[in-house]
């Protein structure tokens, strides 16, 4: 397995970071599960309960936290030795690769040592003060962006896995946990996303991704199941609008699972 290169830049991580007591990751091993929704919403949620948090996107190639919280375009501001995250509301900061780059529609073209440098920098030299939980929004996949946060970051609290019902992402959710338990991170919980889908003409429920698995896979590996959470369209015109959808849509049923399983999470928190 690739190992991450000791520098001067670890001291640096080490002090900055141990100002942040948890250290969460939010990933999946496939794309288009709505990882980055759950992810966004869980420091909507942890924020508006009165804990301090950040929010870090390391998807290099295709951020979208910046976008999804109304923040795209809006740069960060540095004195030349730190940099500041980006504010999002009271309690809430996050950094992304969408808030550095000029044009939302610029591709990062960068080989591995470049992206490790950047996650480094992210660690190391943005000042993200006191937190209560930084949230970390990782791209699909076991590479190197998922697999360099868990060798910088010892103290890692956990992870989240992000998935669908469907067979090809419930075999990609397995990879990620194993992913995890091979590094040494505590597996959080399986979150099944985009579960089911209300009918606005008959008022019944359609399976869009099949339903059930993410629990069936959770058992399977011996992990906390942290709940289904319904497809709501509203969620997909909240992110698109840079809008918080667990507070603008707080009473949904997807609203609510997702808080639900916030809940579970930081109760795994609590007993590690």
């Amino acid at each position: 397995m690739h190992k991450v290169a000791i520098d001067g830049s670890m001291s640096r991580i080490k002090e900055n970071m141990a100002r942040v007591k948890n250290k969460v990751i939010v990933m999946s091993n496939k794309g288009g599960v709505g990882k980055s929704s759950v992810a966004v919403s869980f420091a909507a949620l942890l924020s508006g309960k009165g804990f301090r948090v950040g929010l870090l996107d390391i998807d290099i190639h295709g951020p979208s936290i910046a976008k999804m919280t109304g923040r795209e375009g809006v740069n960060p501001v540095s004195d030349g030795k730190a940099i500041e995250p980006v504010p999002v509301r009271d309690n809430l900061v996050m950094l992304s690769m969408g808030s550095l780059i000029k044009e939302g529609a610029t591709p990062v073209i960068w080989r591995g040592p470049m992206k490790l440098n950047v996650l480094k920098q992210f660690l190391a030299d943005v000042n993200w003060g006191d937190l209560d939980y930084l949230i970390i929004d990782a791209p699909p996949g076991t590479g190197d962006e998922p697999l360099s946060i868990c060798q910088l970051l010892p103290g890692l609290a956990g992870g989240v896995v992000v998935t669908t019902g469907q067979d090809v992402a419930l075999l990609d959710s397995k990879k990620a946990v194993n992913f995890l338990k091979q590094l040494g991170v505590r597996v959080l919980g399986i979150v099944e996303n985009m579960t089911d889908f209300p009918c606005p003409h008959c008022g019944g429920h359609v399976n869009l991704f099949k339903a059930g698995g993410g629990e069936r896979a959770a058992a399977s590996l011996d992990v906390p199941f942290l709940g289904r959470i319904p497809f709501d369209p509203d969620m997909v015109e909240a992110g698109d609008k840079g809008l918080l959808f667990v507070e603008t849509k707080k009473d949904s049923p997807a609203a609510k699972a997702l808080a639900a399983a916030i809940e579970k999470a930081v109760k795994g928190l609590e007993t590690r």
